[in-house]
């Protein structure tokens, strides 16, 4: 039972328990739509680079967008802002729904949809991750911050799986009607939230005895964006620990992520069927959500920049054994290990970022940690597609694995801050009553 992970934030919290159901129903839909989107634009072209021009179509908005939008979610109420973007969202689902219907899609008209739908995620997942915090007491965080990640290996096994099958029978739009039905799960569990409004910071908190003492708090003029944007760049860059874990998850994502890679290995190996390649992704989210389930360990451990570091290397190693797998269940194996060493890597980063971060910077750190996520997988992506049509798939999957491999022996070496990092999350304490009703 000690390996299995905490749900005490599941039973204690019943609002973060409608926030993680509602997310998990949403997260499903919309596996569904970035699994149609792959699979119409590799139909369209047959080509890898253009499957991999859906990652920079993603990551240019989050490269705009995700710190402008982590400085909002500073400023105004995260609920409201989180729900305002739940309905946009929906609203380009179901854009998506009606060009597959017709048959009116384009490779432009897609790109510019994933870069709308973008846009609106590089605002959403910083607001939403505020929410643990302060939905849960700090010596359940870790649990909570896994508990998420279970959301997230979920939605990989049965998002792909299901859009295989349903793409095989009513088609591309029947995953994107999916995705769109699918946000009212989203639109239950934050709409129930209390108001999220940012705390004020410590030193306004306490009267401004602390502001006195570092002279911080005595300017109380107003501030642009940008300099509440710069404000927070700086909070990480005075601060080893979290950009230790920034590097590690670039390192990761831009060379051990070659999703792009998948509709062409899998029609090279194994026919091109479409229900092959939904195992693709499964085994990944099969891999993670074994990790998730049982990362009950994770609580106990303290070293969490090695233990990051170690679980980077995995998923190099996984990634780097699929490239050269010649049976379809080696396959999968190999990205199921990768899978369940990512779900490790990302919850360790989670809870790192939350315990080195205030309230009043939670928005903006947390738009760079899902800038460096997203945005590194997003430039992984379009990667390992050019690298792929220059020489082979497998050729860039294979360097790609090894290069993470190489990369966190580098970081390990060079950020010693950050390979030393041991936590110092507190025993736990009773939730606020007013964020569990």
């Amino acid at each position: 039972m000690r390996l299995l992970t905490d749900i005490t934030p599941l039973r204690e919290s019943p609002a973060f328990r409608r926030i993680w159901l509602g997310s998990m129903l949403s997260g499903i839909g919309s596996a569904m739509t970035t699994f149609a989107i792959m699979l119409q634009v590799y139909d369209l072209t047959r080509s890898p680079a253009a499957v991999g021009g859906i990652g920079l179509a993603q990551f240019i908005p989050l490269l705009l967008i995700s710190l402008p939008g982590g400085t909002l979610a500073d400023r105004v109420d995260r609920r409201r802002l989180v729900l305002a973007v739940t309905v946009g969202q929906t609203a380009i689902s179901a854009v998506l729904f009606a060009l597959a219907s017709v048959g009116g899609a384009s490779l432009w008209a897609l790109y510019a949809l994933v870069a709308a739908g973008s846009a609106l995620g590089a605002i959403n997942a910083p607001a939403r991750q505020t929410f643990i915090p302060r939905l849960v007491p700090q010596g359940q965080l870790s649990a909570a911050i896994a508990l998420n990640r279970i959301i997230f290996q979920v939605t990989m096994i049965a998002g792909p799986s299901l859009a295989g099958v349903v793409a095989a029978g009513a088609g591309l739009r029947g995953c994107y009607l999916a995705d769109v039905v699918s946000f009212a799960g989203a639109l239950w569990g934050v709409g129930r939230l209390p108001p999220m409004p940012p705390q004020a910071p410590a030193a306004a908190r306490d009267g401004g005895d602390s502001a006195g003492k570092t002279g911080a708090g005595n300017d109380t003029r107003p501030r642009s964006g940008l300099a509440l944007t710069l404000e927070g760049l700086a909070f990480i860059r005075r601060t080893p620990v979290l950009c230790g874990a920034f590097l590690a998850d670039v390192n990761a994502t831009l060379f051990g992520l070659p999703v792009s890679l998948f509709p062409a290995i899998n029609a090279e190996r194994f026919g091109g069927n479409p229900r092959t390649l939904g195992l693709f992704v499964t085994a990944i989210g099969v891999g993670g959500l074994v990790s998730a389930v049982f990362a009950g360990p994770l609580k106990h451990l303290r070293r969490h920049g090695l233990v990051m570091l170690t679980c980077v290397a995995v998923w190099g190693v996984g990634f780097a054994l699929f490239a050269v797998a010649p049976t379809l269940w080696l396959t999968l194996l190999a990205l199921a290990l990768a899978g369940l060493a990512d779900t490790f890597t990302v919850v360790v980063r989670g809870i790192i970022v939350q315990e080195v971060t205030p309230d009043e910077f939670r928005g903006r750190v947390n738009a760079a940690d899902f800038l460096v996520g997203a945005g590194g997988g997003d430039l992984g992506s379009l990667e390992a597609g050019l690298v792929g049509s220059l020489t082979t798939p497998v050729i860039s999957a294979l360097s790609g694995g090894l290069l993470t491999v190489v990369g966190a022996l580098a970081i390990g070496a060079a950020v010693g801050g950050f390979r030393r990092y041991q936590s110092p999350t507190p025993a736990a304490e009773p939730a606020p009553a007013s964020t569990t009703a």
